[in-house]
């Protein structure tokens, strides 16, 4: 089975320093771009985090830092790696909730206005978890019959993330085979941010997801309590949040000077 494309989707995969969104930093990133026509494109960088890659996620990924050393640092690719996504839908295992929140940090730390309104996003991993609740290395193998070698390197668990959708998409009927329905089937609740901490509530207000203004409408909070929208802007929250909110606090004022 092909995937029905209006647009181009990429397939990306990233190999970090850690699995703190706001702080840590790409090492490598692979994209396997899907045009509608069937044609493939796929481009895998190494990049050099600017930071310390502790030993216990070198076990894992198997990326030194004297691997990177030399590499180019995401600021100096940022570029080609955003004219390569800009215009496509995002795929990945996770990326809802990992990926895409740690590449939208990178790519505001690099002055490149990354955002998502145009943009719908397929989380293979929330598919492979409401059908089965496996690993990427159980799916592929599941889904695709096959052993996933080379675990935890970007391009292999990109090209494997891509095949099981396919396979996914032919195993169950009830999936349809559209990219914005996939992206609806797999979003597990509808976040203004990619980091989760602003939420839409069933009528479409912004609200907090977290801590004591949780569940509770944005607006009403920054009228009540201006100087919570100044703690989250000095506090280690992560950019685009901060830009969503900020977002948020200008359009209430550009209203009412309307």
């Amino acid at each position: 089975m092909e995937l029905k494309l209006t647009r181009p989707i990429c397939f990306f995969d990233l190999e970090t320093t850690g699995i703190n969104v706001a702080k840590d930093r790409i090492v490598e990133i692979a994209i396997l771009k899907v045009f509608p026509n069937g044609n493939k494109e796929s481009k895998t960088w190494l990049v050099n985090p600017e930071m310390h890659i502790p030993d216990e996620v070198i076990a894992i990924h198997g990326i030194s830092n004297e691997k990177v050393a030399n590499e180019p640092t995401f600021k100096q690719l940022s570029k080609d790696i955003h004219a390569m996504i800009k215009g496509s839908d995002l795929g990945g295992y996770n990326s809802d909730r990992f990926d895409i929140p740690l590449l939208a940090e990178e790519m505001l730390r690099a002055d490149v206005d990354f955002d998502m309104k145009h943009t719908v996003s397929v989380d293979v991993q929330t598919i492979f978890h409401k059908m089965e609740k496996r690993t990427l290395e159980a799916a592929y193998k599941f889904y695709c019959d096959k052993d996933l070698t080379n675990a935890h390197s970007a391009a292999a668990d990109t090209k494997a993330t891509y095949e099981v959708l396919l396979s996914q998409l032919d195993k169950y009927p009830e999936l349809e085979n559209d990219i914005k329905k996939l992206s609806e089937f797999t979003t597990r609740r509808r976040f203004v941010d990619f980091a989760g901490f602003i939420a839409m509530d069933k009528d479409d207000n912004e609200v907090f997801a977290f801590g004591k203004h949780k569940g509770k409408k944005v607006l009403d909070v920054l009228d009540k309590e201006p100087g919570y929208f100044g703690w989250i802007i000095n506090a280690d929250f992560p950019l685009y949040t901060k830009k969503v909110l900020t977002q948020i606090k200008l359009s209430k004022l550009n209203n009412k000077l309307g």
